[in-house]
């Protein structure tokens, strides 16, 4: 027993005395196999850290228990019931009082990261002296919590520009992006880079021997946190955000540059000046909806279990989605064959998959090995070897039917056969298939490398085991696995088509596109539905239009109602409704005194919450909070409202009906209320 410490029980703390005199406390919270900060593991904390001082070690270093990772950050769940309960400041204080404690401890401490090292394991690790990270490229270094519509609250947004200098800082904490070890180290955020094996003792090391930071690296810790800098940076980077963010939607960013710019005084008084600020940002509807957004993301990774079956991947249809779906299994691990009727089709896949290739794999020396798991297949043997066999061709039910005769005699008895259709109900494309049980949808949305969300599209006759495995190769290739009924448009397309309709035909009407697109970016839409018209394609749009208008009874404009001419299809030939330019759509200056139409954001707006409540009234999908994941994950629909339901919730049924009511008296019949409004589902508090 270590001296002092006599009759301290612990629960989520294990302290061992080494013969070199360095204490290593480990964390390994009781019953989870993630190591998060909830408020009884910071308690027992604090009291382990008092004894300590009492009678101090040579050194400590700090580390996990758990194999998964080093700490995730805080119990998010339970930061949501204080918020309920109004204790945010209570437990805010306390994370920071206990991080303050080991701060100022009178002996070395070291934090042995190794695996993920996020939010509040990040900001206990800047409590500590010195810092050494494991070399696995698991091992992470993060600071997401603006992306829960907060920011660092437990000393972190003090503490770490002073260490590695507000620009370095501030590039991590207002984008929430993660850091490798070796990055991690350049910026001065770690001290040493470790192997795995010899992390524990590198940090052992340190604690007993210390080591000095660069001189430059402190200095610009220092510089860049002095008064006069801090007025100068401060702008600068609220400029920055603000091309990114609107502040009436993401308030946390801003508030993080102002309590930084302002802050003064001792350490106690910058922790208050932190807590104050994070309290209070807490308590926004920002906040409450992206932590919402949150356990939506949690539920879909839990979609499924690990067993796929899956090793080998063919993918028939070469062009932009299959090609790009093709690529992004190989990257994910699969073993990909890829398909089509000519061979050129295949090779212009294949040198965007190396593109992918380039930008994702940092490594040099294993891209090849990654390049090599794609392989083009003209005459399609791969469908013979293949464990799942994914239909990517023309939006034509009968080009569809016909493939699938010549394909599904040649592929293994247990392997799926899945289609990417976009909008074809899965009964009209079962015709003629022996085994529908082992059919299905697996529809992935443009972009592929960035679009997390893969509809499982169920119908009547696919089994149960089918879905659990396409959820299971969802988690596998990271995407977010939303099942879905398998009626036209399913859930995504058929809520965005009324909105991306509504859109054409104000566009028709003369309303300039770039007018259009800034109404709905503003609303918090991540791009204009003209720009998303086509960025999809025209040729894709006026496709879905003629499978789901009939169905929704909905009038299309020209502009999607025909197939568009050769060469103008949109974003992919540098021609659509507008003129694209390296990707980037040259959109119209709009004349200064151009002011759009008052009732703009409802019309395109509120044809996307009908349908959403249509959907949840059909049961497209098993629940509203489902509904909300699937259009968030799916479409980008501002994430700050929660989703549609959660904002018609918020907004509230009867102010929305209304609006609807006066829409379909000014245009006509297609803003009518759908069934579905009365659903008690749209009243619940969440």
């Amino acid at each position: 027993m270590i001296a002092g410490l006599d009759g301290l029980r612990l629960q989520h703390w294990k302290l061992e005395q080494r013969d070199d005199g360095v204490v290593v406390l480990s964390f390994d919270r009781a019953g989870t196999s993630v190591n998060t900060f909830a408020q009884e593991v910071l308690i027992e904390l604090d009291g382990l850290l008092e004894r300590l001082a009492l009678d101090p070690p040579k050194g400590m270093v700090l580390r996990s228990a758990k194999t998964s990772g080093f700490i995730a950050g805080a119990d998010i769940k339970e930061f949501a019931e204080f918020d309920a309960r109004g204790n945010v400041n209570d437990a805010i204080r306390r994370g920071q009082q206990v991080f303050q404690r080991l701060a100022e401890l009178p002996f070395p401490t070291v934090a042995a990261i190794h695996g993920f090292c996020m939010g509040g394991g990040t900001e206990i690790s800047l409590a500590c002296r010195y810092r050494v990270a494991s070399s696995d490229p698991s091992t992470r270094i993060g600071l997401p919590e603006v992306k829960l519509g907060i920011f660092p609250g437990w000393g972190g947004s003090v503490r770490l520009p002073r260490l590695v200098g507000a620009p370095a800082a501030f590039d991590m904490m207002l984008t929430g992006r993660s850091l490798s070890a070796p990055a991690a180290r350049a910026i001065g955020l770690v001290d040493k880079v470790a192997d795995p094996a010899s992390l524990l003792e590198e940090a052992a090391k340190l604690a007993l021997r210390g080591t000095q930071r660069p001189f430059k690296q402190r200095f610009i810790g220092w510089l860049t946190n002095t008064w006069p800098v801090r007025q100068v940076l401060a702008p600068m980077l609220v400029k920055q955000v603000a091309r990114k963010a609107r502040k009436e939607h993401y308030p946390a960013p801003y508030a993080l540059i102002g309590s930084w710019q302002r802050a003064s005084g001792g350490m106690q008084s910058l922790l208050a000046s932190e807590r104050k600020a994070v309290v209070k940002l807490a308590s926004t509807p920002t906040a409450r909806n992206l932590i919402r957004v949150f356990f939506l993301q949690e539920r879909l990774k839990s979609t499924g279990g690990k067993d796929h079956g899956i090793k080998h991947v063919h993918v028939v249809g070469a062009g932009v989605m299959g090609g790009d779906i093709a690529a992004w299994s190989a990257y994910r691990g699969f073993e990909v064959t890829l398909s089509d009727r000519e061979q050129r089709f295949i090779d212009s896949a294949l040198a965007r998959s190396a593109e992918l290739f380039n930008k994702k794999v940092k490594d040099e020396a294993k891209r090849a090995a990654v390049a090599a798991r794609l392989k083009g297949d003209l005459t399609g043997d791969g469908v013979a070897q293949a464990d799942l066999v994914i239909e990517a061709i023309i939006e034509k039910p009968e080009a569809k039917r016909d493939l699938y005769t010549t394909i599904e005699p040649r592929m293994k008895p247990d392997a799926l056969l899945t289609t990417n259709t976009s909008s074809i109900p899965l009964v009209e494309l079962r015709e003629h298939i022996a085994r529908p049980a082992q059919f299905a949808g697996l529809h992935y949305f443009n972009p592929v490398a960035l679009m997390p969300l893969v509809e499982i599209i169920r119908h009547d006759a696919m089994a149960p085991e089918t879905e659990q495995r396409l959820a299971a190769f969802c988690k596998a290739i990271d995407k977010l696995p939303v099942p879905v009924a398998g009626t036209p448009g399913f859930l995504v397309n058929r809520v965005l088509f009324p909105y991306m309709l509504e859109a054409a035909t104000a566009f028709a009407e003369g309303i300039p596109g770039a007018a259009i697109d800034k109404v709905a970016v503003k609303f918090g839409m991540p791009m204009g539905p003209i720009e998303l018209i086509d960025t999809v394609g025209l040729d894709v749009a006026a496709g879905v239009g003629a499978e789901l208008a009939p169905f929704l009874g909905l009038p299309i404009p020209a502009s999607l109602s025909t197939p568009p001419e050769p060469g103008k299809r949109g974003k992919k030939d540098g021609q659509g409704l507008y003129k694209w330019v390296d990707g980037r759509a040259q959109k119209p200056e709009l004349p200064k005194d151009y002011k759009a139409p008052d009732d703009l954001e409802d019309r395109l707006i509120l044809p996307l919450l009908n349908e959403a409540v249509a959907c949840l009234h059909d049961g497209v999908v098993a629940d509203a909070d489902l509904l909300d994941a699937g259009v968030i994950f799916g479409t980008g629909f501002a994430p700050f409202r929660g989703g549609p339901i959660q904002y018609i919730r918020e907004t509230g049924v009867g102010v929305l009906l209304e609006k609807l009511k006066a829409l379909q008296t000014k245009y006509g019949d297609r803003f009518a209320p759908r069934e579905g409004w009365s659903n008690p589902a749209l009243n619940k508090t969440s």
